[in-house]
């Protein structure tokens, strides 16, 4: 069963899979199609995710079996994750990608969809971890950090859509 803010937003992790998950949601007064192809373009996380330093696509063409060398800064420490997307819906708005390292997986889900409120786009950002090895004992010491980065993307969004 999931620790935390299970069915809404915020962070929660579930011990029997070992996974933290962070998701966000914000509306934006921009059309649909332009917020989806600017986050769909994995670059831009150097705009919007404060944690990321820099984002670079290494093969493909953006769509599905691109991948993306990731330098973030989490923590205090520098990592790097190569991410693949392993889907992109541009109909739908969707978007699925997984980064991998040495200590853990991450795929990251963004969906964008007509705001419910009339005009602009609804954004869903969800960062889920799978830490590996060692690292699953610290993840309880990593939960307040896990909530920052979580703040921070979606203040990121805001900003970038503002």
């Amino acid at each position: 069963m999931p620790v935390g803010v299970g069915a809404g937003f915020g962070e929660y992790f579930e011990p029997e899979r070992g996974i933290m998950i962070i998701k966000r949601s914000v509306t934006v007064q921009k059309p649909v199609s332009e917020v989806f192809a600017y986050l769909a373009d994995f670059t831009t996380t150097t705009n919007w995710d404060p944690g990321s330093v820099k984002t670079e696509l290494i093969s493909g063409d953006g769509g599905v079996g691109s991948k993306y060398h990731n330098i973030s800064k989490f923590n205090g420490k520098e990592t790097e994750l190569v991410y693949e997307v392993l889907e992109r819906d541009d109909a739908n708005g969707k978007i699925v990608l997984r980064g991998e390292n040495k200590t853990v997986i991450a795929t990251d889900t963004i969906t964008v969809v007509p705001a419910a409120e009339g005009a602009g786009a609804h954004i869903t950002y969800q960062a889920a971890f799978k830490f590996k090895g060692i690292t699953v004992i610290a993840e309880p010491f990593l939960r307040k950090a896990f909530q920052k980065l979580g703040d921070e993307a979606e203040e990121g969004l805001r900003r970038t859509f503002s």
